[in-house]
């Protein structure tokens, strides 16, 4: 028996993934949360075999993080990443991160069950709906250590003008890059931009 840990900020979408694992047989949800805190806790007490996190858990909160500090506190438990976003770069980068698979929200419930069963058995695996386009031809997007800085101004309450200051850089030279961050990751808004870079954990290498 599969012990599972459902990790999603939506109780209706967990409801139904615990459904869906009852009645395939094989899993026990051990354990369910709409947050890293309570999924941590549930980690470190209830030893999960796998952990199907959310990618977006509200808030702007990352399931990439949470990915993260699983591996590094508990690396018994397997994590696969859940998400309505089938972007290459968010595939290769939680692929990175040591999650043993990432699979679309798009794919058909049978599918997930026999893809988390594949995880048990070794593999890492990505849902049929991802080509390999979306996995080993792709490269991930890296920032330089002047983008992440200038993200991280953008992502604080402060003023452009104030980020300007912190970086030693004039307001112009701080519109340029971010217009530049902007493409780079395909963002069309600044809220975009936010919402991409917390999302692919854009700031939580060095």
């Amino acid at each position: 028996m599969l012990k599972i840990l459902l990790v999603d900020d939506h109780a209706i979408v967990r409801e139904g993934f615990k459904r869906l694992f009852a009645d395939a047989g094989g899993f026990e949800v051990v354990a369910e949360s709409g947050d890293a805190a309570s999924a941590l806790e549930a980690v470190h007490r209830l030893a999960p075999d796998i952990a199907v996190l959310d990618l977006s858990l509200g808030r702007g909160a990352s399931g990439l993080a949470l990915l993260s500090q699983i591996k590094e506190q508990a690396p018994g438990t397997q994590c696969v990443m859940m998400s309505m976003h089938d972007d290459p770069g968010l595939v290769l980068r939680a692929l990175e991160f040591g999650a043993r698979g990432y699979v679309s929200k798009a794919v058909a419930p049978d599918e997930l069950v026999g893809l988390l069963r594949r995880v048990a058995e070794g593999e890492v695996v990505l849902s049929s709906d991802l080509t390999p386009t979306h996995s080993a031809t792709s490269r991930p997007v890296g920032l330089t250590a002047r983008e992440r800085d200038t993200l991280r101004g953008l992502l604080s309450d402060l003023p452009p003008k104030a980020i300007a200051m912190d970086l030693d850089i004039s307001v112009k030279t701080l519109y340029r890059h971010r217009a530049n961050l902007m493409e780079k990751l395909g963002a069309r808004t600044q809220g975009d931009l936010v919402r991409i870079a917390r999302e692919r954990g854009l700031l939580l290498e060095g």
